[in-house]
């Protein structure tokens, strides 16, 4: 097991290709990045879409669900849609947890399985995330969606789009989600995860990621928001776009598989019964897709070190926490009446302080 934590630590770092340069530069740049997260498991089969959420490499987490600028050696926050998560409608996690569910880079385990997963998931839970889930009256887990913002490197590979921001796009975003009302307004259709980062993104870029009509019946999937931020970033090279991966750990948990669109996952699912049950709707979806959706995860993306990462960061203040020191307001000076007395020495202008104002005034 030592030799396998080694090549894949190795291989973890070995594809960095200036990340953690890039996001500590300077402090007039920062960075907002669209996660998007492979499908896994029985749904996965199901639901091919996958998972998309918001990385901010300057915003941080007041609580889960108020958010302040990051002071030095913080990485940052991930906000993310899930539904049946205490009735809210999103959450923010700090990076590390919501990939591994532990702290620091350091605490990263080498390989996973179901039991130690569950074990760590729900001891960041009891620690972090009692406001968004409680244990139960018995003291035991919580049910819901909660074990989805922790820990999600164990389950999935994760792509990331990341495009750039300054410390004001920075400062209306936490503005943004502090003033808004945080209740569930999950919809699979209209309002789901990549809805979220579909309208995250369009307020630091209006117009980025639009929905898909043609491809995706207007329905918003990780994918399509990958395209679509994609195409733009090509049109805007000032949106500095470039792109990572996070690998799925090493372990027995199953492996994670490629995300799809919807006309996508139709055509590569199900074009045999559609070819037998009407050629002519299975040929208008091909075209579609083909035409309108095809786009093809990257294959050599570099892949984020997180102990590098937080490294850098540790000598870096993204920007600044607390309001800039004002100068004292200079004291109201009075010069005394013509042809009367001065009541400072040599006849000059008064000095207005609380011991020289009843003088004044007599």
């Amino acid at each position: 097991m030592k030799t396998y934590k080694h090549n894949w630590r190795s291989a973890v770092r070995a594809g960095i290709v200036g990340l953690a340069t890039w996001m500590v530069a300077g402090s007039a740049h920062g960075s907002m990045t669209l996660l998007v997260e492979q499908p896994y498991g029985k749904l996965g089969h199901f639901n091919p879409g996958g998972h998309s959420a918001i990385y901010l490499d300057r915003v941080c987490a007041e609580t889960p669900i108020k958010l302040r600028p990051c002071g030095a050696g913080e990485m940052g926050v991930v906000l993310s849609r899930y539904d049946g998560v205490n009735g809210l409608d999103w959450v923010a996690v700090p990076l590390i947890p919501y990939l591994y569910a532990v702290e620091s880079a350091d605490e990263i385990p080498d390989t996973m399985d179901k039991d130690t997963e569950e074990q760590l998931r729900d001891v960041y839970r009891r620690q972090h995330l009692e406001s968004v889930a409680k244990d139960e009256e018995d003291g035991s887990t919580p049910d819901g969606n909660w074990y989805e913002l922790i820990g999600s490197a164990y389950d999935r590979t994760i792509y990331g789009f990341r495009v750039a921001t300054n410390a004001e796009q920075d400062a209306m975003l936490i503005a943004v989600y502090n003033d808004q009302k945080n209740t569930e307004r999950y919809n699979g259709i209209w309002r789901n995860c990549a809805d979220f980062v579909r309208v995250a993104i369009n307020r630091v870029y209006p117009h980025a990621i639009r929905r898909n009509y043609i491809a995706d019946l207007g329905v918003s999937s990780p994918k399509a928001a990958a395209r679509g931020l994609t195409h733009y970033a090509q049109k805007h090279p000032e949106a500095q776009l470039d792109v990572f991966v996070i690998p799925q750990v090493p372990g027995s948990l199953p492996r994670s598989h490629g995300n799809t669109g919807v006309l996508e996952g139709v055509v590569k699912r199900y074009s045999v019964p559609l070819v037998l049950l009407s050629p002519h709707i299975e040929g208008v979806a091909l075209v579609a897709y083909v035409a309108h959706g095809r786009f093809s995860m990257p294959k050599d993306a570099p892949k984020l070190d997180i102990a590098q990462l937080q490294q850098q960061l540790a000598i870096v203040r993204p920007f600044a926490m607390g309001m800039p020191q004002m100068p004292e307001p200079p004291q109201p000076v009075v010069s005394p009446p013509s042809g009367g007395v001065s009541l400072a020495e040599g006849g000059g202008p008064v000095v207005v302080t609380p011991g020289t104002l009843p003088a004044l005034l007599q």
